[in-house]
């Protein structure tokens, strides 16, 4: 039979050096190389990265490790020194053969038995794979196969020569079973059929964290691993059991060299209880940048891997610039979980020793500190290894007996006998020095997971895991930074951010006061329509505009209207209200003044050729503009009702963590009422109404000074414009920015509705209440014209209009006179044309002086007829 040694096993529980050279770029101590028989483990370091290595860090350690058959002469440990040289160079290691190597192998009994040979010496052309390394592992095998004698088992002992032998014994039919072999794809029965290991695979931490996640109410889990096979695999397997837990991995990162990355990417998706599945190297990579990510303390669980050396992270390490101190702050609290190797229990195994006599045996064997022998952890696993074969094979020799046939018969043929070996070994059950020995249906060993926590600096005991019997034992010494495990993740608690209360029912009286005085005002109109000074305002304009102010007074109880009164579905209907109702009574209230400003505008400011025409001017063409410019809005607000209709969005702020829970993010939610286009929309209702503002205030500048009977009150209406145009162009920009601040949006845009409204219809309806209250002009223009003279007289507006009238009579009279004595002074001037040439021919008797007085006197129109001579004056009133 023929075992591969484990020298290095960078994969199966080994920490990788710190800070190894490349290139001869480090600081360190030169590579040695192995001696003749023997070999170096290098700790940590896979065999392709040995051959790449020429210089190692300081304070690393070597040991020299001889083939089975020979033992060290010499130093069988160097530690790298500061100036660059090894520990006792001056005594070389080598490799002597043992002595009283004479028998050439051990031979089985008839009982079963075995007498085993005594260091056998292997033939020099085969030197002992001591590194690992797969090629050469290759050219052993086929030379053990191709030699005498036949070969029943093979025990390599790491992965990577596991893997090869593993899968190429099926094609002789040989049984392999390994003691240092961890990686999770040597479980694939398909790939491996005939592999057993006393080693536990990598994934049998797997159960115990799955396990701890149980315990400690953890559902979702975030994993950060080294870009290698065996971690790959190990996390692959850890994602499949937490699924069948009903628990998740919700992120999964990793890295090749810098971990640097991933670590924030961690942090920023806010993972809590975090697996770290690299080597120790790269841990400590690792856990400087959890330091300089803050993603260690009470909000935080690390779990690692249970084999790297105790003080790990206090190991000066040049690739990192995170000192000692915050290194340990960093990997505080984190939790190991670790194969046990020997039993815990002080019970007797199979070879009748506790676990406490295997190893004060072997430490008397060997004769040194154990912590400086190689292999030493896994002593355990190979002596149960040996137990377990030996079992197999006295169990398959057994069953062999029935069948007529020994194990001598066996040959890479015959395959009935290995199917006896694989059938004893897959039912093996016993108890080891290590544990209690049984195969999983992937051929690995099932044993207990030792879990430990560092607290203050130091590993402590917590636990141990028994998977084959899913039994945990627990110590309850947990200690956690925060006095509690942490929540897996931070709760996110959703709280709308409402209107305030105080405010929308302040501004709901205001609002609720503004309709009913708008109600009373368009009652009073109604009412006194007859009266000859509300029919000179155009009633049915000031009508239109108090029904506009109430329907948008009514705007402010929707616009105050959130989910603090409403649910989600009704949300739709209030959006769509708050633009109706704004938008037509915009168009009613202020179109209606907008049509009266401008139809003073257009009839007193133009020229006068043309303002006869526009005098008259009928009422219908007034409501027509008003209807034009509200019709526009119905078939706007109609068409982004159907094609873009709004609805409800919700706009998130940054998390807020109270003082009082860590564990617990407050994410802040205000709804608005939006659409796809919003700002389209937005720009083409803001623009056509910003329009009819500016205009609006600039018809009104115009037409301050202009008087007249048609609307008497046209001073009025450009004063409300002011006022109504100036409180929407300063809200409408302001609400805008305000939008995610909704008591100062609300207070904004519902208080610029409120004083608007009753701007205006303070400004155009209570002059004329309080002038027919006070001076008593209730009567319409029929009944008017029934009084008498001097209830006329007193009244001054029928003076007023009795005058103009008259003056416009006057004027009309001027002008045909004017006209009148312009043709007559054309006249005068033919005839004393016609005299001067008559006179200078015959003189003849001058005009007499009163009648040409009286012809071109400026003041003829007052001449009576015994100032001129009456033949004459007929001429002044043609």
């Amino acid at each position: 039979m023929w075992a591969s040694v484990t020298l290095l096993g960078g994969d199966d529980g080994c920490s990788s050096p710190p800070g190894v050279g490349k290139g001869g770029q480090e600081p360190g101590c030169e590579i040695i190389h192995p001696p003749r028989d023997g070999g170096i483990r290098y700790r940590g370091l896979t065999p392709e990265e040995v051959q790449s290595v020429r210089f190692l860090p300081f304070d690393y350690e070597i040991e020299y490790v001889c083939r089975p058959d020979r033992e060290i002469v010499g130093p069988k440990v160097r530690k790298c020194q500061r100036n660059g040289t090894w520990t006792a160079m001056g005594h070389p290691s080598r490799c002597r053969e043992c002595p009283g190597a004479e028998a050439p192998g051990g031979r089985w009994g008839g009982n079963p038995s075995c007498t085993p040979s005594v260091c056998p010496p292997l033939d020099p052309r085969r030197p002992l794979l001591l590194q690992c390394d797969p090629g050469q592992a290759t050219k052993y095998l086929y030379e053990l196969l191709y030699n005498d004698p036949i070969k029943i088992i093979l025990m390599p002992g790491c992965s990577s020569v596991s893997t090869l032998v593993a899968e190429a014994a099926r094609m002789w039919n040989l049984i392999v079973l390994s003691y240092g072999s961890s990686s999770p794809a040597l479980s694939n029965r398909q790939r491996f059929p005939t592999f057993f290991r006393t080693h536990p695979s990598a994934t049998l931490h797997n159960p115990t964290r799955v396990q701890l996640f149980k315990k400690w109410g953890w559902t979702k889990i975030a994993t950060i691993q080294q870009t290698t096979e065996v971690f790959t695999s190990t996390l692959d397997d850890l994602d499949q059991r937490v699924k069948e837990a009903g628990l998740e991995i919700t992120f999964r990162q990793s890295f090749f060299s810098d971990p640097a990355a991933p670590v924030r990417n961690l942090k920023r998706q806010d993972a809590r209880i975090i697996v770290g599945l690299f080597y120790e190297t790269e841990a400590r990579k690792v856990f400087c940048e959890v330091y300089k990510e803050k993603l260690y303390g009470k909000k935080y669980v690390w779990f690692l891997i249970g084999w790297y050396a105790d003080n790990w992270f206090r190991i000066k390490d040049p690739a990192i610039n995170c000192t000692e101190a915050e290194m340990a702050e960093a990997v505080e609290g984190h939790v190991t979980t670790e194969i046990v190797m020997l039993n815990p229990e002080n019970t007797r195994s199979i070879s009748n020793m506790t676990s406490q006599e295997f190893i004060e045996k072997l430490q008397k064997r060997l004769g040194k500190n154990p912590e400086e022998t190689g292999g030493f952890q896994e002593a355990p696993l190979a002596y149960d290894a040996i137990w377990a074969l030996a079992l197999a094979l006295n169990k398959t020799s057994a069953e062999l007996v029935k069948k007529g046939l020994r194990l001598e018969d066996f040959n890479y043929n015959n395959k009935n006998i290995t199917d006896e070996i694989y059938r004893a070994l897959n039912s093996s059950a016993f108890e080891g020095v290590s544990g209690h020995v049984v195969f999983d249906a992937s051929g690995s060993r099932m044993a207990w997971t030792l879990i430990e926590q560092l607290q203050g600096g130091v590993y402590k005991k917590i636990g141990y895991y028994d998977s084959t019997k899913d039994n945990l034992s627990w110590y309850n010494n947990d200690k956690w930074i925060g006095g509690a495990p942490p929540a897996d993740y931070t709760k996110v608690i959703t709280t709308f951010r409402f209107l305030s209360q105080k405010l929308f029912i302040s501004v709901s009286v205001l609002a609720s006061l503004g309709i009913l005085l708008a109600i009373i005002c368009l009652a009073f109109n109604i009412y006194n329509g007859h009266v000859r000074y509300i029919q000179n305002s155009q009633p049915y304009l000031n009508n239109m505009t108090a029904v506009g102010c109430t329907l948008a007074l009514a705007a402010v109880f929707p616009l105050g209207l959130d989910g603090y009164h409403i649910g989600p579905g009704l949300f739709p209907f209030v959006c769509q209200a708050r633009l109706w109702l704004l938008g037509l009574g915009f168009s009613l209230a202020y179109g209606s003044m907008f049509t009266k400003i401008w139809w003073v505008h257009t009839v007193f400011t133009k020229k006068e050729e043309k303002k006869e025409k526009r005098k008259t001017l009928e009422p219908w063409k007034l409501y027509a503009t008003v209807g034009l410019l509200v019709g526009l809005d119905v078939v706007t607000l109609f068409i982004w009702q159907i094609v873009d209709p709004l609805h409800r969005t919700i706009e998130e702020f940054t998390k807020e963590e109270p003082k009082t829970d860590t564990d617990v993010s407050i994410l802040p939610q205000l709804e608005h009422c939006s659409s796809t286009k919003m700002n389209t929309w937005l720009g083409i209702f803001y623009g056509f109404k910003g329009l009819l503002l500016l205009l609006g205030i600039f018809l009104a500048y115009e037409t301050k000074s202009v008087s007249t009977e048609k609307i008497n009150d046209h001073r009025a209406v450009g004063m409300a414009i002011y006022n109504v145009a100036v409180l929407c162009l300063i809200t409408a920009p302001v609400t805008m920015i305000l939008s995610s601040q909704q008591d100062a949006a609300f207070a904004f845009a519902s208080l610029a509705v409120v004083f608007s409204s009753y701007i205006t219809l303070v400004v155009l309806f209570v002059p004329k209440m309080r002038r027919l209250i006070t001076r008593g002009e209730w009567q319409s223009e029929q009944q008017d014209t029934m009084k008498t003279g001097s209830s006329t007289n007193n009244n001054e507006e029928e003076k007023s209009r009795l005058l103009e009238k008259e003056n416009r009579e006057l004027e009309k009279i001027i002008a045909e006179k004017e006209e009148r004595v312009s043709e007559l002074r054309q006249q005068l001037q033919d005839r004393q044309q016609l005299r001067s040439r008559r006179r200078s021919s015959n003189p003849s008797r001058e005009p007499s002086l009163p009648l040409v007085r009286c012809l071109v006197s400026e003041q003829a129109d007052k001449l009576g007829r015994g100032n001129c001579d009456g033949s004459r004056v007929h001429l002044l009133y043609k």
